[in-house]
């Protein structure tokens, strides 16, 4: 088969690669749309330890199943692989499993190829209405979903109640957003320095986008903030805009240093937690809310060819894409 290869630290090359071949209860399905992830570009300039060249990635998928169990059916895939017997698993939060695996990392090769093998159960059903592009990002948004999901058991308020701040409009904060206003929320801000993808985002929701000479929301004024890049420096502004009593969810892997004042909130009493991905649960409701149309209508993302792959993370790394999301065609 055919598949973009990671190949060293900036270099992408399509190649053939051997077909996969399905493990006991797992099935092969032949890839018509993949994502690319942040995670994927940490690994093309060589700071993922975990994924280590030669390598296919890519994790973001969707396609049809060509053998094995739901034969013929088109589907979304969650990538993420785990024992079933864990107590997380028996707990039902199966991102925390000790034994969990993901496409594209070794053992397993990624989905920027024409084809993967996966367990069986992590495929969800697509309806015929909904388009490969929009059904193989339910990955990605469903972090915003159990991002918010968690918050909303520690905020005092309702959700649908309280201001949100997404600080990072890649798109696990547009996701985070769209996510948001699912769960019923209306008074949404989004950070983003980059001023072509602040053009995109006014144009994705009702949404409030800030990063330039625009008004900011005040200090303290947000009793949630979801830190969708994670650097010193977006932490660091968390701290700052969280409300007294609010609550700060960090997605964001751009760094792990620094940033937190940790003084400010333990004075007013400000929660802070890691979220990691999502559980099967969060997964199939996202993957659900994309199918009813209730994320809106995509127009966010942007389609390439698999074979200019290369080409799009060479973009992405110049800052020259304004969508949140480029979405391989293989």
């Amino acid at each position: 088969m055919r598949a973009l290869v990671y190949t060293g630290p900036n270099s992408l090359e399509m190649a053939e690669m051997p077909d996969p071949i399905p493990a006991a209860g797992e099935s092969v399905v032949e890839i018509e749309a993949v994502g690319i992830c942040g995670s994927d570009q940490h690994a093309y300039h060589g700071t993922d330890p975990r994924r280590t060249p030669p390598l296919i990635l890519g994790h973001e998928a969707a396609g049809t199943v060509v053998a094995g169990a739901l034969e013929g059916r088109r589907v979304t895939i969650n990538p993420m692989v785990t024992c079933g017997t864990c107590p997380y698993c028996v707990e039902r939060r199966e991102n925390l499993c000790p034994h969990r695996s993901l496409l594209s990392i070794p053992p397993r090769e990624g989905a920027f190829a024409q084809r993967v093998a996966i367990p069986a159960d992590n495929l969800v059903p697509v309806p015929d209405g909904t388009p490969m592009a929009h059904a193989a990002l339910a990955e990605p948004l469903a972090c915003g979903w159990h991002a918010l999901r968690l918050a909303a058991q520690s905020l005092v308020r309702p959700l649908a109640d309280a201001r949100l701040v997404v600080l990072g409009g890649g798109a696990i904060g547009l996701g985070t957003a769209l996510a948001a206003r699912v769960y019923g929320m209306s008074d949404i801000w989004i950070a983003e320095p980059n001023a072509a993808r602040r053009e995109m985002l006014a144009e994705a929701g009702p949404f409030r986008i800030y990063g330039g000479d625009d008004d900011t929301p005040e200090d303290g004024s947000a009793p949630l903030v979801v830190d969708a890049y994670g650097s010193a420096a977006s932490r660091a502004d968390a701290s700052r805009l969280a409300a007294p009593g609010g609550v700060i969810a960090h997605i964001g892997l751009a760094g792990g240093e620094a940033g937190l004042d940790t003084r400010r909130m333990t004075l007013q009493e400000i929660t802070f937690f890691g979220t990691y991905t999502y559980t099967n649960d969060d997964f199939r409701a996202t993957a659900q809310a994309i199918f009813d149309g209730r994320f809106g209508d995509f127009s966010w993302i942007e389609e390439r060819a698999l074979e200019d792959g290369a080409q799009a993370f060479r973009d992405l790394d110049a800052r020259t894409v304004r969508a949140a999301k480029i979405v391989l065609k293989p």
